[in-house]
């Protein structure tokens, strides 16, 4: 089988794997590091100094770092559900929301076993182990960038990766390779052009003018990489969403537009996840917290950190059945939840 074969074999197995999306790039170093550099710079990363890290700079300058014997990545997206397929309805208690991409399984824990069957397969085609390193989310790698170059679509201005045909509902995966792959064209197109929809709906104005964003603003980094208190001047913003946001790709028009394929079935939402009634979960346990989002995206927010954006949430849309939940937080030995509460009470009251 010639490297073109391989490719091509190998896309396809990925498709049937569930990874919707498949191209091959180099592991030459991105030619926009120093836009990420910059974006450091300004602290626009907030709490994450992870990515600040020296070498994670390095690993993310230069995919060889990672793999010195790379020769090939192949870049990978898998689709999640679009969140245009829950609304709440008129009817039921205030509840809040979580990002589509968290309504099913941990994409941490479902996607490694697939990346892991893509190397068996592309060994057993060669017939001898190859030097790989494979990544979801995890690895220091610009992935938008890599998937951009690989021929999958563009970063659109909500910075989020964007399919033509596909939309944004995306979750990218990449698979370093020590293997000579024929790299795919990158796709050269911004098909943004001078729509502004995502820059205007963001209530927080975290969206830069260079695609990038000011994640200290950003309702996803608020509700789940901000392990403190959120801002008094951010609170009214963030409304329902208890974690994550998904505003900003909602309405896209190229969501709007074709991202109608369903997502994979790992991700299918659990009961009441989408959705979920403020004043019910205000009570969870410790226990009960474990037990609804085991093997769940929103475990990474801890059960204090859930319970601050929940009561954040019941602030902001007035919620007076969570009162009697909200009053008993002081129950709770986490400052951090009482606090909140507290000011969700005097939201609810005035």
């Amino acid at each position: 089988m010639n490297p073109g074969e391989l490719a091509a074999a190998l896309k396809q197995h990925a498709r049937q794997l569930g990874f919707a999306l498949a191209g091959i790039t180099t592991p030459d170093p991105p030619a926009h590091f120093d836009v990420y550099q910059h974006w450091l710079e300004a602290g626009h990363h907030g709490q994450m100094a992870y990515l600040a890290e020296e070498r994670a700079l390095e690993r993310r300058a230069d995919p060889r770092r990672i793999l010195p014997e790379g020769r090939s990545i192949l870049v990978l997206g898998i689709p999640y559900h679009n969140p245009d397929s829950v609304s709440p309805s008129n009817e039921q208690p205030p509840s809040g929301r979580i990002a589509a991409y968290a309504w099913g399984e941990d994409y941490h824990l479902t996607l490694p076993p697939r990346l892991a069957a893509i190397v068996r397969f592309i060994e057993e085609q060669v017939g001898h182990p190859i030097p790989n390193r494979w990544y979801t989310d995890t690895g220091p790698l610009l992935e938008r960038e890599l998937a951009q170059r690989a021929g999958l679509g563009w970063i659109g201005k909500n910075t989020c990766f964007i399919a033509p045909r596909n939309g944004s509902y995306f979750l990218l995966a990449e698979i370093l390779l020590g293997i000579d792959l024929p790299p795919d064209a990158p796709f050269t197109s911004d098909q943004c052009g001078s729509c502004t929809r995502c820059i205007e709906a963001c209530p927080t104005h975290c969206i830069q003018p260079n695609r990038t964003l000011d994640a200290r603003r950003c309702i996803s980094y608020l509700t789940i990489e901000n392990k403190g208190e959120i801002p008094l001047e951010m609170r009214t913003h963030l409304s329902n969403w208890v974690f994550g946001c998904d505003l900003c790709q909602i309405v896209c028009p190229w969501n709007k537009r074709f991202a109608q394929q369903p997502g994979d079935p790992a991700f299918t939402p659990r009961e009441s996840i989408p959705l979920p009634v403020l004043a019910d979960e205000l009570k969870l346990s410790p226990q009960e917290f474990n037990r609804k989002f085991k093997d769940s995206p929103v475990k990474r927010a801890k059960r204090r950190g859930y319970l601050r954006n929940l009561a954040v949430a019941a602030g902001c849309v007035r919620d007076a059945g969570s009162l009697p939940a909200l009053e008993n937080a002081h129950d709770n030995a986490e400052p951090l939840v009482w606090e909140h509460a507290e000011w969700a009470i005097e939201q609810i009251r005035r």
